[in-house]
Parts: C-alpha cells; structure tokens; sequence
C-alpha cells in the first residue's frame, strides 16, 4: 500500500477536485493558470479515493491504469457509457477488449498523418473565409468567429453533414457537455435526453444518405461502405460512430485553438518567433497542448476486478478518473514542467490520452490547429487581448478561452 493516497469523503472535497472529478459545475478551475492547482494536487494528493473510486493524477499511475486490462470504458454491470450524452457504447470510445481493437483497425487507417495532410489546402481555405470576416474591423471575439465555425466546419466538409445541420448539433453538444443539472447524476440524466435528439437527428441523416445510393466521398460514405474482415458496420453502430463523432469534431479542436490562440496573444515575443520562423509551429503546438491540455481528463472508468496498479488497490465496479492534465506537468515526468518551452525535444505529452483509448482523431486535430495559427499568422500577425477586456476561460469537460476579445492592425 502507499503513502500518497488520500482517502477523503466527497462532501470534504475542494471545489477544484469535485469540479475535475466528478465534472461539478461550480467554476473552481475557470482560471487562467489551473497548472498551478495541479501542481497543488500532485505535491498533496496524487491519488484520491472518495466513496465512488479511485482519482490519479501522476503520469506513472495515469500510463499504468490506461492500460490496464481490468480498467474499462463502460459499466461492465449494465454496459451503459457515461458523460456523452448516450447510454449505448460509443465507437470506439467506450468499447473494450477484442471488439475494440476491430473497430480501432477499421478507423485507425482512416486518420493516418499522410491521409490528414492531405486536408490541409481546405483547412487553410475555410481559414481565409472566416478571416475575411473580421480583418478588416481590427478586433474580434475569437472563439465565436475563428475557433468555433473553423474547425466545425472542416468537421462538417469532411464527416458528410449538412452545414445547415451545424447550429444545432453545436447547441446538442453542448447540452450534453454542459447543462445546468447541479449533480452529476442530473447533468447525466440532461446530457442523454439531448443526446437522443441528437441520434434522432443523425439517423435522419443516415438514412437520407442510404436511400439515394449515390457515393459520396467522405467519411460517412467510408462507414457506409466499409467491410473488415467479412464485417459491414449496421445502421446501429454507424450512429454510434456518428455520435461520437459529432462530439469530438465540435468541440475539442474548437477548445484547443482558443487556448493556443489565446497564449500566444499574452506572449508577443514568442508568437513573432513563430511568425518568423513558421516551421517552429509543430513543435511549439505540441508544447502548448502540453502545457494548456484543453482535455484535462479522460471521463470515468470501471474496475472489472480487484487488482492493484503501482501499489494502488482497485476494487471491482469502483469509478476511477484519470487526469491527463495534472500529468502533463507532472514534474517527474517533465523537465521544468510550468515553463513553456516552444522547441521542447523530449514531450511525451498525453494531451490526446493515454493508453488503447489514445485519441483517434489526433492527426487531424494537429493538422487543424497548425494550419489554422500558420494561416491567421500569415495574415494577421500583430494581435493582443483588447484593452480593457479580458479572456475568460471555462473548464467544463473540456477547457477553452471561451471569451477571447482580440484586437489587431485591420487589414
């Protein structure tokens, strides 16, 4: 048994943990700098049990448990997904075991880095669209005009939606996300009758599609017509993938850019650094997704049976939370963890997850996020918080400047 775990009651938790833990509402972690509480975290309580489970929050513990083959993605009493809107297993998020690694071999090759590349020309044209929009006024809310519709729409061209569709999917993402339920078991019981809206929606559009016959050349029409080893996916199972789909194409690209964008606005130095030299950017991302992890958590897990991961003992059906964010400034896992160092060499960063459940869609995120800052910073290369407004940031399942009032030389 170890030292480091701290047993505590919720009704004894800091606001900080029960918003990361149990995803509470409550606007401890709406900062600027939540590196800091995490930091806190890791020097006090690097492993929490409460009543329901299990919380890490070092790299070590975090890499061992994401692996685990006891540890999974859905309840393994009732099957039931948790925190995305769906009581069916989303593909292939919330599937484990064999079955997983089927549908992982199915859509793995779908978003190799060469395949993503290859979207970069539309990224940057759908960049120059919304950039259009506001150069010439000088200032502009970023998150509602540059880091919402862009990567949004990309998601929409590529995936086979309607743009029209695209407001309400947006409004049922975050409904499910976000809601105003005060426990976790009302925001659950909200999420999931948005999240049927949200079906519906998508199986109306499914069934559009397969009643024309007609090829389309995007992923919808890759899920319609793929076959892996003798297996064609059912109507079921391609709303599974759509739905999660629409989730992560809607929000986590949509997060990340505005805390990049919004980093590089407070640090003009570093950001003329990149504009100087363009092909710093990769590297630098990849610091910033480090240090900001837009997704500061991989949501619950279950324990299938009683083991013990790095000396920490899991009992069968508890809850347990991975924070990827507290281990991506975890000091023994990273030189100077709260310095941001734009050409970090060594980054082995878990920004995107950790573990069978590393997140499929990474490529394209990285493609997106690049191609988007290189675009605006080609365009527009002097931009600043407004004076006198400030950037407020949100940490709601994922974190975001969700206000980002930028003013620059209009163009």
């Amino acid at each position: 048994m170890r030292n480091d775990i701290v047993e505590i009651k919720f009704e004894d938790m800091s606001r900080e943990l029960r918003s990361m833990i149990v995803y509470e509402s409550n606007g401890a972690m709406d900062v600027e700098t939540p590196q800091t509480l995490f930091d806190e975290i890791l020097r006090t309580s690097p492993v929490v049990r409460w009543e329901m489970g299990v919380g890490f929050f070092k790299m070590e513990d975090i890499v061992a448990v994401a692996r685990h083959r006891n540890i999974v993605s859905c309840d393994p009493n009732t099957g039931e997904a948790m925190g995305m809107g769906s009581a069916e297993p989303l593909i292939p998020l919330h599937i484990d075991g064999d079955i997983h690694k089927h549908y992982r071999k199915l859509l793995d090759p779908l978003f190799t880095p060469p395949k993503m590349k290859l979207l970069e020309p539309t990224i940057r044209a759908t960049a120059d669209q919304f950039i259009d929009g506001f150069i010439g006024a000088g200032q502009a809310e970023m998150y509602s005009a540059f880091c919402t519709p862009l990567p949004s729409t990309v998601f929409m061209q590529i995936f086979g939606l309607p743009l029209e569709d695209l407001d309400f999917l947006i409004e049922k993402k975050n409904r499910i996300l976000k809601n105003e339920g005060t426990s976790f078991e009302e925001r659950e019981a909200i999420g999931r009758v948005e999240g049927l809206e949200m079906r519906a929606h998508l199986r109306k559009r499914l069934q559009e599609r397969l009643s024309t016959g007609l090829r389309h050349d995007d992923l919808l029409d890759t899920f319609i017509h793929f076959e892996l080893d003798g297996h064609q996916l059912n109507e079921d199972e391609i709303i599974n993938i759509m739905h999660l789909f629409t989730i992560a194409g809607l929000d986590t690209v949509t997060s990340s850019l505005s805390c990049i964008l919004a980093w590089f606005a407070k640090h003009p130095e570093e950001r003329r650094r990149m504009i100087d030299h363009p092909e710093l950017l990769p590297a630098a991302v990849e610091e910033l997704m480090r240090y900001e992890s837009p997704v500061p958590s991989g949501g619950h897990r279950t324990v299938t049976d009683d083991c013990e991961i790095n000396g920490v003992p899991l009992r069968k059906g508890e809850i347990v939370y991975l924070c990827w964010a507290s281990a991506n400034v975890d000091p023994a896992a990273f030189e100077s963890p709260h310095t941001v160092d734009l050409t970090r060499e060594q980054n082995r960063h878990i920004a995107f997850a950790s573990g069978l459940h590393r997140c499929l869609g990474s490529h394209l995120a990285r493609i997106e996020i690049v191609a988007a800052i290189d675009q605006l910073h080609r365009r527009v290369s002097d931009y600043w918080v407004t004076p006198g407004a400030e950037v407020d940031y949100e940490f709601a399942g994922v974190r975001a400047a969700n206000h980002l009032p930028l003013s620059f030389t209009a163009r």
